[in-house]
C-alpha cells in the first residue's frame, strides 16, 4: 500500500487548520489548544479498560463507504487513486479500457490522503501531543453506539449543529449517554455522497455549508460523558463553515478520536448497538481510511 501525502495532509483535513498547525510554535497540548479554541481545560485521555465484544448473533451493518477515484474529499486534499500494477484475471482490459499488465497475483498500487472515505481522525491530527492512529487503545475501538438523528433538520439547514439540546432530548429517551461510548451524528448527508459537489456543499466563496458538532456539546461529551470518539456523516465533525474547529479541538484535544463519513445511520438504532472501528495501524498516523461495523 502507498501512502503520499505531505505535512499537511496528514495533520488536518482541513488546509486552512494545518497551515495554523504547522506554523506555530511547538506548544504543550494545552497551550496550544487554548490558543486555537480557547478551551479552557482539557481532559484526560479515557483510561484503559477492556473492550466488550459485540453481542453474539447480533446482525451486522457496515458504517464504511466504499472508496473510489470519485469519492468527495475536503476541499484541496487529493483524491484516491488506485493503479493495477499486476494481474491474475489474464490480459482484458480493465474498467479505464487499458490493458491489465500480467502477472501471478492480483496487486494494486494505491494514493491517497490518510483523511479520504470513512475515516479516522486520531488525537495527533490536531494536537502535536496526541495519540497517532497507531497507538489508539484498542479497548477504545469497540464501543456502545449512540446516534444523534438531527436529519429533518439538516434538510432544510445545512449548518444546522448537534447542540446540547439534541443530546438531553436522547438522553430523555434513551438514558444518559454510555460511558466510553462513540456518539454518531446522522444528519442524512450520506445521500449526497455521490454528487461530490453536493457533498462538500461549497458555496461562491468556497465555504462549506455542512452539519456538524457545536463546540460546547462536544466538550459536554468529552468531560461529562467520557466518550471515547465523535463520529458524522459528513467529512468533519465541525460545520463546513466553522473555520474555529471547536469540535476538534474539544474532542480530539482531550484524547477522544473521530470517525467521519459514516454510512448507513439511518439503519441503525438511537441506542443499543455495539461499533466496532477498525482503525489504520501505520506507524505515526494522523487517521487513515477504517471499516466501521455496526452489530444490532
Amino acid at each position: 500500500m502507498l501512502y503520499i501525502t505531505s505535512i499537511e495532509e496528514v495533520r488536518m483535513c482541513s488546509p486552512d487548520v494545518a497551515a495554523r498547525v504547522a506554523g506555530a510554535p511547538r506548544f504543550g497540548r494545552r497551550a496550544l489548544l487554548a490558543g486555537l479554541g480557547g478551551v479552557a481545560a482539557v481532559a484526560a485521555a479515557p483510561a484503559l479498560a477492556t473492550a466488550q465484544p459485540p453481542p453474539r448473533g447480533a446482525s451486522v451493518i457496515d458504517l464504511s463507504h466504499v472508496v473510489h477515484d470519485g469519492f468527495p474529499v475536503w476541499p484541496g486534499s487529493r483524491s484516491f487513486s488506485m493503479r493495477t500494477v499486476a494481474d491474475n484475471r489474464g490480459t482484458a482490459t480493465g474498467s479505464l479500457g487499458l490493458p491489465r499488465p500480467p502477472g501471478l497475483f492480483y496487486k494494486n498500487e494505491l494514493a491517497y490522503d490518510e483523511h479520504t472515505g470513512t475515516h479516522v481522525d486520531a488525537p495527533v491530527h490536531v494536537d502535536p501531543d496526541g495519540t497517532t492512529v497507531e497507538a489508539i487503545p484498542v479497548a477504545n475501538l469497540t464501543a456502545p453506539l449512540a446516534v444523534i438523528d438531527i436529519a429533518d433538520r439538516a434538510g432544510s439547514d445545512h449548518d444546522t449543529l448537534v447542540t446540547l439540546d439534541d443530546i438531553a432530548r436522547w438522553e430523555s429517551a434513551h438514558g444518559a449517554i454510555p460511558p466510553r461510548a462513540l456518539v454518531a451524528m446522522h444528519s442524512g448527508w450520506q445521500t449526497r455522497v455521490t454528487q461530490p459537489g453536493a457533498f462538500t456543499n461549497q458555496d461562491a466563496l468556497g465555504v462549506q455549508h455542512t452539519p456538524g458538532f457545536a463546540g460546547d456539546a462536544a466538550r459536554f461529551l468529552v468531560d461529562e460523558r467520557g466518550v471515547v470518539a465523535l463520529g458524522s456523516d459528513t467529512l468533519s465533525i465541525d460545520a463546513g463553515r466553522d473555520t474555529g474547529y471547536p469540535a476538534h479541538i474539544a474532542a480530539l484535544g482531550s484524547g477522544a478520536y473521530a470517525v467521519e463519513a459514516l454510512a448507513r445511520l439511518d439503519l441503525v438504532p438511537a441506542a443499543g448497538a455495539t461499533v466496532v472501528v477498525g482503525a489504520p495501524t501505520h506507524a505515526d498516523g494522523s487517521g487513515g481510511p477504517a471499516r466501521v461495523l455496526a452489530f444490532v
